[in-house]
């Protein structure tokens, strides 16, 4: 297998598949550098202020003159997007080896909620209006569990998912706080929950009901610290109620097609784009064939790889919406006077992504070839059945984005990492490294290692059915690494005022 990795016939670079010493000499180009893992050299001269190309678009613009076998990255290489004008990728430029999967209507094992839509876990949440409580619910949380989460239970856990706002909020930060609570209240994973408020906070119980809207009592309980003699046992009396309820549901075979899955990438490397958002993007695929639909976000990593998307919407409506969603958070950049193309991370440089057009490019791979059917504002739900690709608006920040897609009604998140992450969602998180380094030094957080697509006699076709796989079997049941280690946090998009 070679060293060097060409994505597209159109790039001007490729990607190491191993560090490489200065001196090597590959596809008849002698490198005149040392070139890491993960990173990027030249496969001809580049002048000054040329466009540099990979995944078949430009990921931006020479600083310095390149030779052939030279490393490229952020020494010689910047964003183009600040001036404006990038040039336009031919039709034939694609970002994916992904396409559509076909194959036979798959089932998996899950629950049916009374008002008929599935569920991958049955659990009882604990929602905070505020964060004073926060001790409260975790305290309740975990003698919830001691009682009822033993081997055999019906009841898959007790989960209390912290937060630090609720108080001392205004306008649109309430606003949002709010929305995402409500989202997760009605989450199809909690077979029931306890709503958990203080009693003089912002975020009022009354108010919050009405966010969650019309619900079954059975589900649902709730009632003020402040409003009872002992929190604690008012809350165990409140989850024994629950746990009566959330007994009564069994598994059953589900169709795939009822699956929302959200792709998230945190912590990306120079393989990232080339392994594990591919192979996520063929899962995609493969969930549309299956009627299924996917959720992706991060907005500002999809700065630079609009074009990917936008050609893929099913509508000139659905395009616009896309364009206005781009260019609002542009806006919201440009509000607190903050430049727009601050990205990507130091540790993406680390691992060899010099560009926010490179990130963008590797990040929306994650969408594989679907077609994009739904614009999703902040705290929405995606539309039930719809099918293929809906992107939603939500910032890059890992807990933020993926939080918003499991209040969007996500039954698991794919999280796909070239450097690793311990983090957890509410829902089942299967962490995806990119390279089988990250995958083997990391077992504890790592659930699947796409770095197998870089070996010799490994086809793409097998580790995809084994991804498909683990997906069905998480869905079914399957603990991932998140769930084991009990890491499961949420994370607020903030943007105003607190008092």
């Amino acid at each position: 297998m070679d060293i060097m990795i060409q994505i597209h016939p159109l790039d001007t670079v490729a990607v190491c598949r191993e560090a490489v010493a200065k001196g090597t000499t590959l596809w008849g180009v002698m490198l005149s550098d040392d070139i890491p893992a993960g990173h990027k050299v030249a496969l001809k001269p580049i002048a000054a202020g040329d466009w540099v190309w990979k995944y078949g678009f430009p990921i931006g613009k020479a600083t310095a003159p390149i030779t052939a076998g030279q490393h490229v990255h952020t020494q010689n290489l910047a964003s183009g997007l600040g001036e404006g004008i990038v040039p336009e990728p031919p039709p034939e430029a694609a970002t994916s080896a992904a396409v559509a999967v076909k194959s036979e209507p798959a089932t998996f094992m899950g629950y049916r909620r009374p008002d008929g839509r599935a569920a991958i876990r049955n659990e009882i949440w604990i929602i905070n209006t505020v964060a004073c409580v926060n001790g409260t619910s975790e305290r309740i949380a975990a003698k919830a569990r001691e009682r009822w989460c033993q081997p055999g239970s019906p009841i898959e856990g007790v989960h209390a998912f912290t937060h630090p706002y609720g108080c001392s909020q205004l306008g649109d930060d309430l606003g949002h706080t709010r929305r995402i609570l409500a989202d997760l209240a009605r989450h199809p994973n909690a077979a029931a929950v306890l709503v958990l408020g203080l009693g003089c906070e912002n975020n009022r119980m009354e108010g919050f009901l009405q966010a969650v809207g019309e619900h079954d009592p059975r589900r649902i309980r709730f009632f003020n610290a402040q409003e009872v003699s002992d929190e604690i046992d008012s809350g165990l009396e409140a989850v024994e109620e629950l746990v009566a309820y959330a007994s009564t549901f069994k598994r059953e075979p589900i169709p795939a097609s009822e699956l929302i899955l959200g792709m998230k990438c945190g912590g990306s490397d120079g393989f990232s784009g080339i392994t594990a958002n591919p192979l996520v993007g063929r899962i995609a695929d493969w969930l549309s064939a299956q009627g299924g639909t996917t959720l992706l976000t991060e907005v500002p990593e999809m700065f630079g790889a609009e074009a990917v998307l936008e050609r893929r919407a099913q509508s000139s409506e659905i395009a616009g919406k896309f364009r206005g969603m781009v260019e609002e958070f542009k806006d919201y950049f440009r509000r607190h006077n903050e430049p727009i193309y601050e990205n990507p991370s130091p540790g993406n440089k680390e691992g060899g992504i010099s560009t926010l057009e490179e990130k963008s490019l590797g990040c929306v791979q994650k969408g594989g070839q679907a077609p994009v059917r739904e614009i999703l504002s902040y705290g929405q739900v995606a539309s039930p059945k719809l099918g293929g690709l809906s992107l939603l608006q939500a910032p890059g920040n890992d807990g933020v984005s993926a939080t918003a897609m499991t209040a969007a009604g996500a039954h698991m998140i794919l999280f796909t990492t070239g450097r690793g992450t311990p983090l957890g969602l509410p829902v089942p998180t299967i962490k995806i490294a990119s390279n089988a380094d990250l995958a083997s030094r990391k077992p504890g957080w790592i659930d699947f290692n796409a770095g197998e697509l870089l070996r010799d006699g490994v086809s793409t076709e097998e580790v995809t059915g084994n991804l498909v796989k683990f997906v069905l079997e998480t869905a079914s049941g399957r603990q991932t690494r998140n769930e084991v280690n009990g890491y499961r946090e949420i994370a607020i998009w903030k943007e105003g005022v607190t008092l």
